[in-house]
């Protein structure tokens, strides 16, 4: 049984450059959720808890090597803060490609904490004895390495922010995107009707709402097999395939099938129908030089 969802949110980022968090803050549904009251966002910036002339939140890493690493009592007055703004019971993550991989599944189960502090890291990295005392979790949004943790941060917060009761326009939205139930989104069509000589495909405008969900399903589950298999693997490691979803993607590898078939007859026939008319320009070449 799922805990039920805070009616608002307050996040704060730890960074060195608290502006960056207005990318997400001031703009689009997240702007609206944050003036709606239904999430808050701030930002602490650590270079706020030093104590020499210079600001220092980093220095030389032990034993050598390229590179600053972050000092941990900055970070550490900065998280205070930061749990303090969060409020009481504020899970704390840091953003790292060493960290879980970040995904749908998790976006849903931080979407119920009470509150977060996002700790966006720099340069070579955090001292790991802040990460062992002040850390709950460490998160990566995949294997690549970004300048610093901002634009991870501002991912997690968008991610989550999606499944937060009221940011939506629609109470659906967030369950029909894709890996709402670990499958790819299906097609989308909008008006014109034909585009670029491509109709929308009829059942979209049958007004047959089975029939529709049907077609749409058909084809999240096939776009997944196509894109994404390891996510179909998945689900059917984890039972959750029903006998249905199971027969839509028969149904929809016989049609590609089908499609492919066409492709290559109509390629074959254009090909010996290109060879028939060059034929004839050749018989017709060697007439006029006859005359």
């Amino acid at each position: 049984m799922h805990e039920p969802r805070p009616s608002n949110m307050h996040i704060a980022m730890v960074s060195v450059f608290p502006e960056t968090l207005a990318v997400v803050r001031d703009v689009g549904v997240m702007g609206r959720a944050v003036r709606d009251g239904r999430l808050k966002l701030s930002a602490v910036n650590p270079r706020d808890f030093t104590v020499d002339r210079h600001r220092s939140v980093d220095d030389r890493p032990y034993g050598g090597g390229p590179g600053m690493v972050m000092r941990p009592e900055p970070l550490a007055a900065a998280i205070e803060e930061g749990k303090r703004l969060a409020g009481e019971g504020a899970r704390v993550v840091y953003l790292t490609p060493q960290g879980r991989r970040f995904d749908d599944r998790r976006a849903r189960e931080l979407a119920r904490e009470p509150g977060l502090v996002l700790l966006a890291g720099r340069y070579e990295g955090v001292d790991e004895r802040l990460l062992d005392s002040q850390v709950d979790e460490e998160l990566s949004i995949g294997d690549y390495v970004l300048s610093g943790g901002e634009l991870a941060a501002m991912v997690v917060i968008d991610a989550l922010a999606r499944f937060l009761p009221g940011v939506l326009g629609h109470e659906d939205s967030a369950e029909e995107d894709s890996f709402a139930d670990g499958l790819l989104d299906c097609p989308h069509y909008t008006r014109p009707e034909v585009y670029a000589d491509r109709s929308v495909p009829q059942v979209l405008l049958s007004g047959d709402h089975a029939a529709i969900a049907r077609w749409r399903r058909k084809q999240a589950l096939g776009r997944t097999l196509e894109r994404r298999p390891d996510l179909l693997e998945r689900r059917e490691n984890e039972r959750v395939l029903t006998a249905d979803d199971k027969g839509l993607l028969e149904e929809y590898r016989r049609e590609r099938l089908e499609v492919s078939r066409r492709a290559i007859e109509d390629g074959v026939a254009n090909r010996e129908e290109a060879t028939r008319t060059e034929g004839r320009s050749r018989d017709d070449g060697a007439s006029e030089v006859l005359e």
